[in-house]
């Protein structure tokens, strides 16, 4: 049997196991997945038990993913512009290679509800570590432009410098936007918005990367303002399955690990 973990601090409250073992078990193979509570400064350590343990792939989430990407051997094109990995995959020569998966799988779950982000002026909402990925994977995906919109300049700055269509923007730049996405942890179990929703026009995408609650206030927002909508459990469901993919070099179903998601999500409600 092969073995896949998760690393971080908490992950009680992950839903990668269940995403990942339901994927595993529908594709008929002989994979387990598991989540080890690693605390704070010993990502460097759980790499060597991987090593130690022939773990065949790793998930890597907070706090982790900066110093994973100082651990690992070596780095995909992706992590190594962001030097932040959410992937670890093991080589046939033992070295680990560092992946981050966040940004393309954002991108993949805009595709899959019919978004190419190609060409479109976007507005990313955050600078933190998902904005980053996201602001990476839109412009490697032809983004016209990519503005970052924070309340702090410096952060939007460094924010803005992964990408060479990225800048820092204003809330005039959410008005504006083709694409607004939602990069922050507002709206996570609240009725907050993180932009005021008047800025909103009917035909913007709206996409938020919090899931909990699924439809959050400012997808409720969006979809009153006439906005396509996509939801942030898109993004965990697809950045899973390029993570099986690197893994076992076969894709899974995404449509397998949505369904166990949804229904995890419902359980804990």
């Amino acid at each position: 049997m092969n073995v896949a973990a998760l690393i971080g601090s908490p992950v009680a409250h992950s839903l990668s196991p269940a995403i990942h073992n339901a994927a595993f078990a529908a594709a008929g193979r002989d994979w387990v997945y598991v989540a080890f509570d690693v605390a704070p400064g010993r990502a460097g350590a759980a790499l060597e038990a991987m090593r130690t343990l022939g773990l065949a792939g790793l998930s890597v989430t907070t706090p982790h993913k900066e110093q994973a990407a100082s651990a690992v051997d070596s780095l995909a094109e992706s992590a190594e512009s962001l030097r932040s990995v959410n992937t670890v995959v093991p080589e046939p020569d033992g070295q680990l290679v560092g992946h981050s998966t966040d940004g393309d799988g954002f991108v993949d779950s805009l595709m899959a509800a019919g978004v190419d982000p190609a060409g479109l002026r976007v507005a990313v909402i955050g600078a933190g570590a998902a904005a980053r990925s996201v602001i990476d994977a839109l412009a490697r995906s032809g983004a016209a432009d990519v503005a970052v919109v924070n309340r702090t300049p410096s952060r939007g700055t460094a924010a803005a410098a992964v990408a060479l269509t990225g800048r820092v923007g204003t809330l005039d730049d959410v008005a504006g936007a083709e694409l607004v996405v939602n990069a922050t942890s507002v709206g996570m179990e609240t009725s907050e918005i993180p932009v005021p929703a008047d800025l909103l026009r009917a035909h913007q995408v709206v996409a938020d990367l919090v899931y909990q609650p699924l439809r959050t206030a400012l997808l409720r927002a969006a979809g009153e303002k006439g906005c396509i909508t996509v939801d942030g459990l898109g993004m965990l469901v697809h950045q899973a399955v390029r993570q099986q993919l690197l893994w076992t070099g076969e894709r899974p179903d995404p449509a397998v690990m949505r369904a166990v998601a949804e229904e995890e999500l419902e359980r804990r409600r």
